[in-house]
């Protein structure tokens, strides 16, 4: 620089051009959206089989590569590959590691991983550092400097992912984003949610087919079992809180004008698992003598920086039906998923419960009015379709997805802080402020349209 006149001039014009070049970059995003994803699945057990069933029966999608350790699950995938007519996949799953040989891949834009949790996060900073546009299954991250791996990661490559959350797609959980959203519950007050869900059989198998018939899990058991229950045995926490919280952090803005500030745990005796090993295998069988860190009712109740509450319940080890427990407070009301009921003041009868159902279809959300008829048979309800859908849009335009790299980190971050927690008694946990401060001016996402 001649002179410091100079130097400033340069540097303002500089500073205008940053400002500028995201609209820029916006514009071009929009203006180059793939036509053809090219998608590769790490992962094709259960979950990731399913993911590839709904990617095949779309036009604008072509599966390029498949990775998995099992060679069963790939004969399984390339058979159903050929039955829907399409091209054959590449094939990665020589080891532990081949799934990075799928990333170098030229032939993939986008990967779907569906893998043992612990997997979860190194392949996906493995997949942003590729370059590969990222869709990863709950939980994303579990512990603290996972979560941060997964927004620096984003931050320094420029490359997104999206946690493939599906619960935020549940018709019912829609419609009353939906009222959220017109204000029918007036100012948010208090939400309840969580993952309450009987997966005893889950956790343990004969190690001949995926789900009970006998209480073995670890390297004898197959599927979930093979390596879910492990976490039972390792951890006292909320090691699945995504499903119920996802839902209630889009209702509530968190990471886009509001956010988690700090949570407090504590969790029951545990002896569901050990229960079920008994009644099932007997006394005598080598398992009974296991024992369970993990609770069977861990409750977690969290602040959030706009002064709502929220209680987080993971009851998953003893008999009980299936119910994500959600409740939507406002000052004008509320909804109650159990019992299916609903309440807004001046509209129900006084101190009375309206079936909610009516209300439910009143507010149907504009995708579910759209695509609900298509989505049917994707599996979860419809849920998986909208996931998907979600993701493979927003993969074609690069754009950033309905659930990124932030939510992912806060939502995951329940499980450490979970735990951490419990371990102390009880003692409040602060959350990371994973946007770095900018959860106070990020927009939230346009969650009311009916194309993703």
């Amino acid at each position: 620089m001649t002179s410091r006149r100079e130097f400033i001039r340069n540097t303002a014009i500089a500073g205008a051009g940053m400002s500028i070049l995201p609209q820029y970059m916006a514009g071009m995003q929009q203006s180059t959206v793939k036509e053809e994803l090219r998608v590769g699945l790490i992962g094709v057990g259960l979950r990731g089989t399913n993911h590839l069933r709904n990617l095949l029966q779309r036009k604008d999608v072509r599966v390029t590569a498949i990775c998995d350790i099992d060679p069963d699950r790939i004969t399984l995938c390339e058979a159903l590959i050929r039955e829907m007519g399409k091209s054959r996949a590449k094939v990665y799953g020589r080891s532990d590691q081949d799934y990075l040989n799928l990333l170098a891949s030229d032939q993939v834009d986008a990967v779907i991983i569906s893998t043992p949790w612990l997997w979860h996060t190194r392949m996906t900073v493995d997949a942003m550092k590729a370059g590969k546009y990222a869709g990863v299954e709950v939980s994303a991250a579990n512990t603290l400097e996972e979560c941060w791996d997964l927004v620096n990661t984003h931050e320094a490559t420029g490359t997104h992912m999206m946690i493939l959350e599906n619960v935020n797609y549940r018709r019912d959980v829609m419609a009353v984003l939906n009222m959220v959203k017109q204000g029918i519950f007036g100012e948010l007050v208090h939400f309840r949610c969580g993952y309450q869900h009987d997966l005893r059989e889950v956790k343990f198998n004969n190690g001949k087919q995926p789900y009970g018939g006998g209480v073995e899990f670890g390297e004898k058991a197959i599927s979930e079992a093979r390596w879910r229950t492990l976490h039972s045995v390792k951890r006292n926490a909320d090691v699945y809180p995504t499903h119920g919280l996802g839902p209630v952090a889009v209702m509530a803005d968190i990471n886009r004008g509001n956010r988690l500030l700090s949570l407090t745990s504590h969790a029951s005796k545990a002896i569901g698992l050990h229960n079920h090993i008994v009644r099932q295998g007997g006394e005598d069988h080598p398992n009974a003598k296991v024992k369970f860190k993990q609770g069977d009712v861990i409750t977690t109740t969290v602040d959030t920086a706009r002064g709502e509450t929220i209680i987080i319940t993971h009851d998953c080890n003893l008999p009980r039906p299936y119910s994500l427990g959600f409740r939507v407070q406002g000052a004008n009301g509320l909804w109650e998923v159990d019992g299916n009921r609903m309440y807004v003041e001046g509209m129900s009868e006084p101190h009375k419960w309206d079936e909610a159902t009516a209300w439910l279809e009143k507010y149907d959300h504009p995708l579910w009015q759209k695509y609900g008829e298509y989505a049917a048979g994707a599996g979860h309800g419809g849920m998986d379709f909208f996931v998907l859908n979600a993701f493979v849009e927003s993969a074609k335009a690069n754009v950033v997805p309905p659930m990124d790299a932030y939510d992912a980190a806060a939502w995951s971050a329940v499980t450490p802080l979970s735990e951490a927690s419990i371990n102390r008694k009880g003692e409040p946990q602060d959350f990371p402020d994973f946007t770095r401060g900018m959860w106070i001016k990020r927009a939230p996402y346009t969650w009311m349209k009916d194309t993703y």
